[in-house]
């Protein structure tokens, strides 16, 4: 996790010099953002499919991955939303991907990366992203906080993401509203189911909630919908699935299940 956002707080670094584009381009977005949180509500739990052609954990997972081509297919599976990583040097990831995505459906498209500057929000709205997801341990609490509240002003929703109790409770307290919870660790890269299913209880019911990493079954999806999880985050599986569209189907047919989420805070 170190490596990966001291890498991207250089990149952040050079797009700075260009944030006036970025601004403009977002400003001329022809469509106006689809909702995250109200297409992640519903009585199914609801599937954010990955566009994902390798990872730091598994390596190469699917390098000829052709961004639009395989939104569509997600959309067609009845993904809820999807999700694009940009990060390139672990991920292959690129802005052009979320771009051609986000062209190529009618879904909310989030920007997944390593994001730690507001200019990588506007490069993320500038590219039709709907949404971008914030990781809270990669973010100083100051950092979080000014992230969160750019984010509106760029036209964005944000996805964070969580991993312990401390840090579900500074992502409340910065505001957030839809709630990943990862049960990857992102610095030993270790996925610990027990995780999401220990972590989504305790998030309010106002946030949406989402467990991530680790799902590619209907049986791995069943005990995070018991517990209260409006939604998965589903990479790898999908992404290199031989059917995409049927991958997506076999996971979003879940019944989402009310669990014993507080009210409030």
């Amino acid at each position: 996790l170190g490596t990966l956002t001291e890498a991207a707080h250089t990149r952040a670094a050079a797009s700075a010099a260009h944030l006036p584009e970025w601004r403009a381009r977002a400003a001329e977005r022809p469509v106006p953002a689809i909702p995250l949180a109200a297409s992640l509500r519903g009585d199914h739990v609801r599937v954010i499919a990955e566009v994902k052609r390798a990872s730091p954990s598994k390596g190469a997972i699917a390098p000829g991955l052709e961004a639009a081509a395989q939104a569509r297919a997600y959309e067609a599976g009845g993904a809820a939303a999807v999700s694009v990583l940009t990060e390139p040097s672990r991920f292959g990831g690129a802005l052009e991907d979320l771009a051609a995505a986000a062209a190529a459906v009618r879904l909310p498209v989030i920007r997944k990366d390593f994001l730690v500057d507001p200019v990588q929000l506007w490069e993320a709205a500038a590219c039709g992203a709907s949404a971008a997801l914030l990781i809270v341990r990669a973010l100083a609490p100051e950092a979080l906080i000014r992230m969160v509240a750019e984010a509106p002003i760029c036209g964005l929703e944000l996805l964070v993401e969580v991993r312990n109790e401390a840090e579900l409770e500074r992502a409340l307290t910065a505001g957030a509203q839809v709630i990943g919870v990862n049960n990857r660790d992102l610095e030993t890269l270790v996925i610990d189911p027990e995780t999401a299913r220990r972590m989504i209880p305790l998030i309010p019911r106002p946030c949406v909630a989402v467990a991530e990493s680790g799902m590619a079954t209907r049986a791995d999806v069943e005990p995070v919908a018991q517990v209260g999880a409006d939604a998965v985050l589903v990479g790898s599986a999908v992404s290199q699935a031989a059917d995409p569209t049927l991958a997506v189907r076999a996971l979003a047919s879940v019944p989402r299940q009310p669990g014993t989420r507080p009210d409030r805070r």
